[in-house]
């Protein structure tokens, strides 16, 4: 039995898919140490399982654009999503280097964004 015990998600979770079939998330995890993938994973689950959720693990940057926040060992994660009906689709993942979230990072997860509504 998980620490959740057999809690039902409210959200289930997706990894954004570019069009050449890309996971752009999944392949950021996959390029942290195991320690920061476990810890940025597990505040994923816990955002998934307790929705709406709020700070300190939770921020809206704006309407429909969400970050999960996680401490790793390198400094902070940042896991940018939207919200589709029950689903909660990661757009765009890095390490946050500055207070404010980077203009880039925020421009990649919008683009992302305006792509996923448009299919």
């Amino acid at each position: 039995m998980s620490e959740l015990g057999d809690q039902k998600p409210i959200l289930s979770v997706r990894f954004f898919v570019t069009v050449g079939g890309r996971e752009p998330v999944r392949e950021w995890l996959s390029g942290l140490e195991r320690k920061d993938r476990r810890s940025v994973g597990f505040d994923i689950k816990t955002a998934q399982f307790g929705w709406p959720i709020g700070m300190p693990l939770i921020r809206k940057l704006e309407p429909g654009l969400w970050e999960v926040r996680s401490h790793i060992a390198n400094g902070i994660a940042r896991v940018l999503f939207t919200v589709e009906g029950d689903t909660k689709v990661l757009l765009h993942g890095f390490v946050k280097k500055s207070e404010k979230t980077p203009a880039a990072d925020l421009k990649t997860a919008k683009r992302r964004l305006a792509e996923l509504k448009k299919r």
